[in-house]
């Protein structure tokens, strides 16, 4: 695997998993023979719905703010986020005794509000569809003298979030595919840096919301491109674009992004909370979706699928797994 000139290296992602040892969960990973009867495949589920917080942000917030200077953990922390960042940098900076400012669109899911605000963050709301939730939360990090840590274009934030994969193929083994969920990248740019380096050969796919392809487009044009607001019950993966930072590490090093419907990601909800006795937050269902929908080909595969989180407020899961 080459790694030169990119963001973060598998390197980071193993320095990220020594800080994050006894803080950060090593959560289960989950088989299913009823799942390797219908796709034909081994799956190995991360079932990073039990991590702390509820979901995979907590890892590389934690490894962000950790290597903070005392004086940068004196100035506080901004972040911007939908919900499980917020959450995240919340439980973080508690923990590592720093101040945290949240900008939180105005319409996120009230249990990830009240979380984030559980966690003791100050909150700062914005309407998602008039105002750019970055640039509110960089002029308060300037006007504060905070650090801000973003959702997933940062070399610290991919490096901890890369050790969802380096903890599943520790523990499963050596993979032929990995499917993971797909917002802004740092998720599918750390795992791409683990899962590469451990098992060599493996195809790595991201996963997003038919209604969020801008990591489709991108793809097939060989460059960024930007979309609105996606309209989908996938609130943590309605990014506009893919990073800076990940779009190189995701395309020098995955196979491919597929994209799922809103009905699909409610039909793997269902099936989670019905046959694995797991609840995921739509969000984290995703990559579930695309292997149990047949995006792509696993047949006689040994597959690992990251369940990414699995915040969902009690009506919003109702309906969706109601069918």
């Amino acid at each position: 695997m080459i790694e030169t000139g990119l963001a973060a290296s598998f390197a980071d992602v193993r320095e990220a998993a020594e800080r994050l040892r006894g803080v950060a969960h090593r959560t289960p990973v989950v088989t299913s023979a009823t799942l390797d009867g219908q796709t034909g495949a081994h799956v190995f589920l991360k079932a990073e719905n039990l991590q702390r917080i509820g979901a995979f942000k907590f890892r590389g917030a934690y490894n962000k703010i950790a290597q903070l200077t005392l004086e940068q953990r004196r100035g506080g922390v901004v972040a911007f986020s939908s919900g499980n960042h917020a959450q995240g940098v919340a439980l973080a900076a508690k923990l590592l005794e720093v101040a945290a400012t949240i900008v939180m669109p105005s319409d996120a899911p009230a249990a990830k509000l009240a979380a984030t605000r559980g966690y003791g963050a100050e909150i700062v709301t914005y309407d998602r569809e008039r105002m750019n939730r970055s640039e509110l939360a960089a002029s308060i990090a300037a006007e504060r003298g905070a650090t801000l840590v973003p959702p997933y274009d940062d070399p610290a934030i991919i490096a901890g979030q890369g050790t969802v994969a380096l903890e599943l193929l520790e523990d499963a083994g050596a993979l032929d595919v990995l499917m993971v969920p797909l917002g802004g990248g740092g998720l599918l740019s750390g795992c791409s840096l683990a899962a590469s380096a451990l098992s060599p050969g493996v195809r790595i796919y991201g996963v997003e919301p038919e209604a969020g392809d801008d990591w489709v487009r991108s793809w097939r044009e060989d460059r960024i491109v930007a979309i609105p607001v996606p309209k989908t019950i996938a609130d943590g993966q309605q990014t506009q674009a893919p990073g800076e930072l990940t779009w190189p590490i995701v395309r020098r090093l995955a196979a491919g992004v597929v994209t799922v419907t809103d009905d699909e990601i409610r039909a793997a909800m269902r099936f989670a909370f019905e046959r694995l006795k797991l609840v995921v937050e739509p969000s984290g269902a995703s990559a579930l979706a695309a292997l149990l929908f047949e995006k792509i080909d696993v047949r006689s595969a040994r597959v690992g699928v990251v369940i990414s989180g699995g915040n969902v407020d009690p009506a919003t899961f109702a309906a969706c797994i109601a069918g």
